[in-house]
């Protein structure tokens, strides 16, 4: 049996300096489900999350019974965005749409997705089943910064990013991208590290 940590595999994408950087992010899969709300607030963002990790183990499950590998499952992400980008207030959380996601390997087709993510569903009753998927998501060129500290306290990096982009000639595009390194539960606020990436195009 091979054990295979996605995080090595997928090392420039899931590591981040405090300094802003350029990556060009591949397309890859995602267990995916989308919402709408403050993620402090909304029960669709708990139940979404609440969905997510079951199922993501269920699908590790699935490929080491078909191949014998094993993986690491990966940490919990977010795209954040509103319908006007310009209006993306990070103190607005309200306003937000987003789709809560964790990354897997190239095993993991969508139909195995499709079929695992039903299964597990109905086996524990999870309250976001229904609204599960898994999906490709190519991001393309992005900056990128890993905030340590609080999410509260996260636009002077927002900003710092954004300034980032517009500096080296590019504007932003896409959805804000959050990948979380973290497990807030256990956890010390100012010790939680976050990866803070947005996409840009060419101006």
């Amino acid at each position: 049996m091979t054990s295979i940590d996605l995080k090595k595999t997928y090392r420039d994408h899931y590591t981040a300096r405090a300094t802003p950087s350029i990556v060009d992010v591949p397309e890859r899969r995602f267990l995916m489900i989308d919402g709408h709300g403050d993620p402090n607030t909304s029960q669709e963002y708990a139940d979404a999350v609440q969905t997510l990790y079951p199922v993501a183990y269920g699908l590790r499950a699935a490929v080491k019974a078909a191949t014998g590998d094993a993986y690491t499952v990966m940490p919990l992400e977010g795209l954040w965005w509103v319908p006007d980008m310009a209006d993306f207030d990070p103190a607005d959380k309200s306003s937000w749409f987003w789709t809560a996601m964790i990354c897997l390997p190239d095993a993991v087709t969508e139909t195995t997705g499709q079929e695992v993510i039903a299964a597990v569903s109905r086996k524990k009753a999870l309250p976001a089943g229904s609204k599960a998927r898994v999906e490709a998501f190519h991001e393309g060129p992005a900056g990128q910064i890993l905030h340590l500290g609080s999410y509260a306290d996260e636009a002077s990096n927002i900003d710092e990013l954004h300034r980032f982009i517009a500096d080296n000639g590019h504007s932003l595009a896409g959805k804000h991208h959050e990948i979380y390194l973290s497990d807030p539960r256990r956890t010390d606020a100012a010790k939680l590290r976050t990866i803070i990436r947005q996409p840009f195009t060419d101006v």
